[in-house]
């Protein structure tokens, strides 16, 4: 009888920050993992004693076993990139990010190279896979500082829908937010991610955008005062509601929280970066 505290193997590896589910399933059946010496079938479960391998390199306990989910909501600086090494020497928004005991850092989707503001970091592959994935409609506030004016026809129009070269894109909405002389600010929201769609958006009508900052993602807002370069770590509340917005019910997300999740001790909450 299969003990009760096997997993299936592909959640297992998800968990280990190694992809999504789905990715998982895909290199199972490509013949990439083995469990105990032999060949992973798709689909089977596996318990704390399985020795996993993956392309012939074991898989250790430290980073498959259950752990508690970590969430940082990092403030990255514009000039930095969101990948773990560049050939060109840029700097990397990773080194800030405190050591991990098991398991990786995962960045939940990327910001260009210009653009600074909210990025949220985990330890949990499937929570990042999730919040990325279109289907979560998680949304996305950035403030824009463009050069110029802009007249209510063009406003209109990013409120409607502007075809662009991937397909049609809009702001779900969209507020003037000050400025003055050349330089205007606005706040938009959106839920997707398509590569530099902020900036296309609004270069589709024929200006410049100066200065782009992430505010939001989801239920997460970068804080006022955080400076660039530091991090703040989410606490049990802001966990499960991304745990929920992430597509998991209310009921499984609460058992999901009370297994995985710590709390964040008093006083740990806004530390200084590494």
């Amino acid at each position: 009888m299969m003990s009760r505290m096997s997993e299936k193997l592909h959640k297992v590896l998800a968990r280990a920050g190694l992809g999504s589910r789905r990715a998982m399933e895909r290199w199972i059946q490509e013949g990439r993992v083995s469990v105990n010496g032999r060949i992973a079938r798709l689909g089977e479960r596996v318990g704390p004693k399985d020795l996993l391998r993956v392309d012939g390199r074991i898989l250790t306990p430290s980073r498959t076993e259950p752990s508690r989910i970590r969430v940082l909501a990092y403030h990255k600086p514009a000039g930095e990139i969101c990948t773990h090494s560049d050939p060109q020497g840029r700097p990397g928004a990773f080194r800030h990010l405190p050591r991990l005991r098991c398991g990786r850092w995962i960045a939940v989707g990327r910001l260009d190279l210009n653009t600074s503001g909210l990025l949220l970091f985990t330890n949990d592959g499937e929570l990042a896979n999730r919040l990325m994935h279109p289907s979560s409609g998680v949304e996305r506030e950035y403030a824009v500082r463009i050069l110029g004016d802009m007249e209510q026809g063009a406003l209109d129009r990013l409120r409607s829908g502007v075809e662009l070269e991937d397909g049609t894109a809009r702001f779900l909405r969209l507020k003037q937010a000050g400025g003055s002389g050349a330089n205007r600010w606005y706040h938009v929201t959106l839920c997707e991610g398509r590569n530099r769609e902020v900036r296309r958006l609004w270069e589709s009508q024929g200006v410049t955008v100066s200065r782009l900052i992430r505010i939001r993602y989801g239920p997460v807002t970068l804080r006022r005062g955080l400076p660039p370069g530091r991090w703040d770590e989410l606490d049990h509340t802001q966990i499960t509601k991304l745990l929920e917005l992430a597509g998991l019910s209310r009921r499984s997300a609460t058992a999901t929280v009370r297994r995985k999740i710590a709390r964040t001790p008093r006083g740990a909450r806004y530390p200084h970066k590494r």
